[in-house]
């Protein structure tokens, strides 16, 4: 699988337009959603081939948002990849029980996230 259409998941517009110009520049289709309700719905509707989900945001957090997700099942294929500044070893552990393919802390480096992707790429196939 290649993943060519990106749902980008952060309630700080400062990291989507960081993400949003990185991944423009690496090729990629990118959706945006500010919330986790949102991402929920917009994973629905849009059926991307990757989620980067922050975790700290109001209303539903990332957490319960990748397990409505990856638990729903015509979204259950899409792996999520959590990009959040909770970064302590029981955060990441409580991520991939949710359904988290990947987690990466921020600040995020750009050659880090895009190595990422291209790994869950390469893994796809």
């Amino acid at each position: 699988m290649t993943i060519k259409k990106i749902l980008v998941v952060d309630d700080s517009a400062t990291v989507r337009r960081f993400m949003l110009d990185l991944l423009l520049k690496g090729g990629y289709e990118v959706i945006m959603a500010s919330t986790g309700d949102e991402a929920v719905t917009k994973s629905q509707a849009e059926m991307p081939d990757l989620v980067l989900m922050d975790v700290v945001m109001p209303g539903m957090n990332g957490f319960q948002a990748t397990r409505a997700i990856t638990r729903n099942e015509s979204t259950s294929h899409i792996p999520v990849l959590m990009v959040t500044g909770k970064d302590m070893e029981t955060d990441r552990i409580w991520g991939l029980r949710q359904g988290a393919t990947e987690f990466i802390s921020k600040p995020v480096h750009a050659a880090e996230l895009l190595a990422k992707i291209a790994a869950l790429t390469n893994r796809a196939d």
